[in-house]
């Protein structure tokens, strides 16, 4: 006669799920803690943000990726005379406006790509507009106004906003993947699918709320220069004439649809000595 000894489970999967769920409590103190104690407010345009890194590193983040986003575009164009102006008007508007007593370093490229209408602005003062862009815009106003927006994104700092959104992001998805997973089913992870998704959504609201703080401060910035604020609204029909194909609802575009923007223009000019 012999005994058949039975091993017994400790902790199990039980104590499996509770230590997941403490991990993931911790993770998400931690991203919550350190996204919040962040806080700042911005100079120029006074409002409070939640911000890591410093404006000599988002000077140091601009110029390594520069040379990247230029190469995606074609290069730089070769046409000097028209990058000239291009210096010489978002020069102008450096100077003229709170931009000027900013720390970032300003420097601004046309780009040799004939084919995608765009402009933008990397961390640190790295702004570019494209020659499909700039060959559409019809007046000096009108490419005042869109180095105007592109400068708005650098003093708002809104990459900066975004990268430290993305960290806060990152920790709360990890922690909601961590916490919902489970081993015997598989098909938990499409709650954390779902996770990711609203942190998506979150982050697309801000972009498009950053959109239409740089439309405002694109006014102001011309108007301190001494343009005429309403070229901004040209240059939102140019943009809304050259959309084609089936544009998404506005809430899922990364940039509020230009009839939209031009209705938000022309209250920024009506409330012009509001501007800081």
């Amino acid at each position: 006669m012999y005994y058949r000894t039975v091993p017994t489970r400790t902790g199990g999967r039980g104590s499996g799920c509770s230590g997941r769920l403490l991990m993931a409590a911790a993770i998400a103190a931690f991203s919550l803690f350190s996204y919040f104690s962040s806080r700042q407010d911005n100079p120029v345009t006074g409002e409070t943000q939640y911000i890591d890194i410093t404006p000599e590193q988002e000077i140091a983040l601009g110029l390594e990726a520069a040379p990247q986003m230029a190469a995606e575009f074609g290069g730089l164009d070769e046409n000097a005379q028209d990058q000239a102006i291009v210096d010489e008007i978002g020069t102008r508007i450096v100077q003229s406006s709170p931009a000027g007593s900013s720390p970032y370093q300003f420097d601004f490229h046309l780009l040799d790509d004939d084919q995608t209408i765009n402009a933008f602005a990397l961390p640190g003062g790295q702004v570019f507009i494209t020659r499909a862009l700039y060959d559409k815009l019809q007046t000096e106003g009108q490419l005042a106004g869109v180095l105007g927006h592109e400068i708005g994104h650098v003093v708002g700092r809104h990459s900066a906003e975004h990268i430290a959104k993305a960290k806060l992001t990152e920790g709360l998805t990890g922690a909601a993947v961590i916490a919902a997973y489970d081993p015997d089913n598989p098909s938990s992870a499409s709650r954390a699918q779902i996770a990711v998704l609203i942190g998506q959504l979150i982050n697309l609201k801000f972009g498009r709320d950053d959109e239409l703080e740089s439309d405002y401060l694109g006014v102001c910035f011309m108007n301190d220069t001494g343009y005429d604020p309403n070229e901004m609204v040209g240059v939102m029909e140019i943009l809304a004439s050259a959309a084609t194909g089936n544009r998404p609802p506005e809430f899922f575009s990364t940039h509020p649809n230009p009839e939209n923007r031009i209705q938000r223009i022309q209250q920024a000019i009506q409330n012009i000595s509001t501007c800081p």
